[in-house]
């Protein structure tokens, strides 16, 4: 007889795509005391059944859609979903997570995670609801668009409230930063989508009528009532709801937080002016991105008219206006905005896709690319037509678009002649568009992410000593940012790991990391999960249950061949800028990451020379 498990359903769904068979499996307690849920159940999970050296897009790679005892429409932030697989861009640790009611849905059917694995002949869909799962033929929604895909699946299904997970035709042509899209809410980085296209599962959508009884459900409604009092007071809920993530626009490139011209800089002097034209050209309202958000920071934008006209869409993120706009020197917000709905319908990580151009965009500079590889496109510095015509290229693998479908560390490979020193990228992971230079936390968490050069994936550590943000970590030994020199080196390799382990836990709880902006910190969580289960969690217990999980992902990047060669960073990120307002600064450039990344190493009882974690971590972990 299975445990019984408070605050989770107990059980997951494992899909067999090649025989069409479906098996309801229980949870196992043991992975769940050691990792909870999220992406720690997944990594524990991917951990054992994936044999090393798994081909990221053949048949044996898994797919899990993860929640955690978090995942709810009631939780601020619950309505997540994690997306965890061996990734194709990198090779390494794959996660991804996407804002929607998916999560919570998938809970409600009875199920806290969903395991596909193998592959279909032939397109298929899953309808899942409750207890009844279907293999549903998908041939007619071959090639569609996302929106498209959606509308016809929709029209299909039998009655219910449904959420859809669906790939476009990037995941369908294996492109290796593909996103799974919900709607316009994308799990983005990383490539899950074409892992997806590779299993020929072109959606996946669900339904649930159950509900998830707490173990304490008078305590879980005071930490509820806590919680929800916490955001009304802070204000950065209302910055989010006025602004979204487009609020941090001109301020980050003032603060030398903005990657521009493919990284040979950290600010432009044209942020200001972009933003004020998007608010009022561009910006429609703000919106939840799952029923229940007491933030709403997700953006409807449109284009009204002209050449790069786009309906009203749920889209025009920080990330991928700025990768648009300052990666490609693109002045046109309209190209912009249209280029992150292009990404949507194709179904592209708008941040690795942004990055290839600009690279693309350096490799024409220097003369690199061809005239038969350019095949007659003009891709000039600020050049905004050229940026949805090589969307669509990419999307479907067609003349440059193909190379570059594989990200710019195969790109670069592939087109040799020095182009590798301006292939922004570490793991396979194309850059984002926060700089390192402007926060140095943020340089060595790029170089230590699991997933590659991330911002969210685990923190964004500049918003700790440039921000002067502690996400209540204080207490745990975080160093009062408020005395902490955004450029100083020393000190910082001790203070990334506690920021990578506390703000890793949203994924872990499969919550939106937003929230602890916004005042929810680890506390809140722990007094959550502890009201859910019935287990005493506290703050202290949920930081090492991240620890613990940071480091297994460490162990599968290990196993697939990583070494300490892969947190370095490009020497280009490193360096005091080109151009811009930082070009005189040299405090700005990052002189000793050597010594940040051994005092890093150390503070995670890892090898300081190789990274590899040591037996004596390993046994305090209870990972071996």
């Amino acid at each position: 007889m299975a445990e019984e498990m408070k605050g989770f359903t107990g059980r997951q769904l494992r899909i067999r795509l090649g025989e069409r068979q479906s098996r309801v499996e229980p949870l196992d307690p043991e992975a769940v005391r050691q990792f909870l849920g999220g992406t720690g159940y997944a990594c524990k999970l991917l951990y054992d059944e994936l044999a090393p050296g798994t081909d990221p897009l053949g048949p044996l790679n898994k797919l899990v859609f993860a929640t955690g005892p978090l995942c709810s429409n009631a939780v601020p932030g619950g309505g997540s979903v994690e997306v965890c697989f061996k990734s194709p861009l990198t090779g390494g640790w794959g996660e991804s997570r996407a804002g929607s009611d998916f999560g919570p849905d998938l809970r409600r059917a009875g199920y806290d995670h969903l395991i596909v694995e193998g592959r279909s002949e032939t397109p298929v869909y899953l309808v899942i609801q409750d207890d009844d799962v279907q293999f549903r033929p998908a041939g007619h929604l071959a090639g569609k668009t996302v929106g498209e895909k959606l509308a016809l699946i929709s029209a299909e299904l039998p009655p219910g409230r449904f959420t859809i997970g669906a790939i476009g035709p990037a995941g369908e042509h294996l492109v290796k930063f593909a996103s799974i899209m919900f709607g316009d809410r994308a799990a983005g980085r990383g490539g899950a989508g074409a892992v997806m296209g590779a299993k020929n599962l072109l959606a996946v959508a669900v339904s649930g009528s159950n509900r998830i009884e707490p173990a304490d459900p008078e305590a879980l409604k005071a930490a509820l009532k806590r919680a929800q009092a916490t955001l009304r007071e802070n204000p950065t809920s209302a910055a989010f709801r006025e602004h979204g993530t487009m609020g941090d626009y001109a301020g980050n490139d003032e603060k030398g937080d903005f990657p521009t011209r493919n990284w040979q800089s950290n600010s432009w002097g044209k942020g200001a002016e972009l933003f004020d034209r998007y608010e009022a050209e561009n910006f429609v309202k703000p919106y939840p991105c799952y029923r229940g958000c007491p933030i709403s920071c997700a953006r409807k934008a449109q284009v009204a008219g002209g050449a790069y006209a786009t309906p009203v869409h749920g889209g025009a993120e920080y990330e991928s206006m700025a990768c648009f706009t300052a990666y490609v020197l693109n002045e046109d917000v309209d190209a912009a905005v249209h280029c992150s709905y292009l990404c949507n319908q194709y179904g592209l990580d708008t941040i690795s896709a942004g990055s290839v151009i600009a690279f693309a965009m350096e490799c024409a500079e220097k003369g690199i690319l061809t005239p038969e590889q350019l095949g007659g496109l003009d891709l000039a510095w600020g050049h905004a037509a050229v940026l949805p015509v090589l969307l669509g290229m990419i999307a479907r693998r067609e003349g440059l678009g193909d190379l570059l479908a594989d990200g710019v560390r195969v790109a670069s490979r592939r087109l040799g002649q020095g182009s590798e020193a301006f292939a922004i990228h570490v793991k396979g992971m194309e850059g984002p568009a926060h700089d390192g230079r402007s926060g140095k936390a943020l340089a060595l968490s790029y170089g230590t992410g699991n997933r590659g050069m991330c911002h969210i994936h685990p923190v964004e550590a500049m918003a700790w000593d440039s921000g002067k943000m502690d996400w209540g970590l204080q207490k745990y030994g975080l160093p009062d940012p408020a005395g902490v020199e955004r450029w100083d080196e020393a000190g910082k390799g001790a203070a990334t790991v506690l920021l990578q382990d506390g703000l890793s836990l949203p994924e872990i709880l499969c919550t939106c990391k937003f929230f602890m902006y916004a005042g929810i910190t680890v506390d809140h969580w722990a007094e959550m999960v502890s009201a859910l289960t019935g287990r005493d969690c506290p703050g202290g217990a949920l930081l090492e249950i991240a620890r613990r999980v940071y480091t297994l992902q460490r162990l599968f990047n290990i196993r697939e061949g990583f070494t300490a060669a892969d947190d370095q960073l490009p020497e280009r990120v490193k360096a005091v800028p080109a151009s811009g307002r930082y070009r005189d600064q040299p405090d700005c450039g990052i002189h000793d990451y050597a010594g940040m990344l051994r005092d890093y190493y150390l503070a995670r009882g890892w090898d300081p020379e190789t990274g590899v974690p040591t037996p004596a971590t390993l046994r305090r972990l209870q990972l071996a």
